[in-house]
């Protein structure tokens, strides 16, 4: 009774896999998820099912490749294929393998056809290219090992700056400890230390530069009469593009009346690292239901500066630079206090962190039940992976 339930469950949940698939491909094609904030079809699949990323790219890879291979779509609709049987398939079989792997996957396993995808012919690479700089890295339980790989004339400038620093470090060392015994003298600084020198010697004048982050400090002249601003020596700022602009990033602005200059504001962004350390401390990733970046992240005033919004907790939100823009475009809307956010798309509809999944009010779908693939070893000696064909000439 337990495996007839079994099967009878994994038919219904194919067939509801494949309507779910075709309703992603719809929005997928009429570009619909952009309008909810969302970055990708994958992260909001992801988001408002509340699917994993893995299982959310196996759907919009289906979904991207509906048209080629409608059997297997249809053979999931019927509750006949898995999800995931489709999704391997769909994420690397040539065009054309539709019929080949309908047949083969009514009887292989998932990871079988993984392995009939990977024993297709594939044309041959492209010749290598020349290799090219590159910083990787990767770690222990200890240490973090960096491999640095540079062309000749950047690796003498590397040269030539960890030697500066070296010598720098070794002569502060002797003026240090010139009258210390040489049994309780530390060795003379090595690459190691000139290296670590190097990196908080560029740390500390980025800081100096750009002490709040991730933004080039820029000039903006704005006439308090108009409202209309416009870049130093450069073009005029949309109101979008102004809001934007001095909302996050330091920029020094310059007020006019009547085409004269009357005196320069203060830097518009004053969030101060004790401040942004308390916005990530409440909320360490993007404001935006459903986003989770952390890296790069603006702070946002929910009531803007120029409208005189006070650079305060209550009034600061951290946004990816993403929605931070799809904001001040229209395309979203935040409003708070920051302690009750509130977004909205650009229908007026609340963007919220919980699962679209609500119970059900249709009857199951009406297919028969699903056993699964037969289970059997694969001889792989006798199996002819499918052919991709030739492109037409023209003669």
């Amino acid at each position: 009774m337990l495996f007839e339930e079994l099967a009878e469950l994994a038919g219904q949940r194919n067939a509801i896999d494949g309507r779910v698939v075709e309703i992603v491909a719809e929005i997928d094609g009429d570009r619909l998820w952009g309008a909810t904030g969302a970055r990708s079809i994958a992260g909001l699949v992801a988001w408002r099912l509340g699917l994993s990323s893995t299982t959310a790219k196996t759907i919009t890879t289906v979904a991207g490749r509906l048209d080629e291979f409608p059997r297997c779509a249809e053979a999931m609709r019927e509750g006949r294929l898995s999800l995931d049987q489709v999704g391997v398939i769909a994420g690397a079989a040539a065009e054309g393998s539709d019929e080949h792997y309908a047949q083969l996957a009514a009887v292989a396993t998932v990871n079988q056809l993984r392995t009939a995808v990977k024993l297709e012919p594939r044309p041959d690479p492209d010749p290598r290219p020349e290799p090219t700089a590159s910083i990787t890295k990767s770690s222990d339980e200890h240490f973090t090992t960096w491999r640095i790989r540079l062309p000749h004339i950047e690796s003498a400038k590397l040269d030539a700056a960890l030697a500066s620093h070296r010598e720098a470090l070794i002569t502060e060392h002797k003026h240090d400890h010139a009258g210390a015994l040489s049994g309780q003298r530390p060795p003379l600084p090595g690459t190691y230390e000139a290296f670590m020198r190097l990196v908080e010697a560029g740390w500390d004048a980025e800081v100096a530069r750009r002490p709040h982050g991730q933004h080039t400090t820029v000039i903006a002249h704005l006439d308090v009469e108009q409202r209309m601003a416009a870049l130093h020596l450069g073009p005029l700022l949309t109101d979008a593009e102004r809001q934007y602009l001095t909302c996050d990033a330091t920029c020094e602005v310059w007020f006019h009346r009547a085409g004269q200059p009357i005196g320069a504001g203060r830097t518009t962004r004053t969030v101060n690292r004790r401040l942004r350390r308390a916005l990530e401390h409440r909320h360490p990733s993007c404001a935006v239901p459903g986003c989770g970046a952390t890296r790069g992240l603006h702070a946002h005033h929910l009531v803007h500066w120029e409208n005189g919004g006070p650079t305060d907790l209550d009034n600061l939100v951290l946004l990816c630079p993403y929605h931070h823009r799809l904001h001040h475009t229209g395309g979203i809307t935040i409003t708070g206090p920051a302690t009750h956010l509130t977004v909205t798309d650009n229908d007026g509809q609340p963007l919220t962190s919980a699962s679209l999944a609500r119970p059900p009010t249709k009857p199951p779908p009406d297919v028969p039940p699903w056993t699964g693939p037969l289970g059997e070893r694969a001889d792989w000696w006798w199996y002819d992976p499918y052919q991709p064909q030739p492109p037409p000439t023209n003669n």
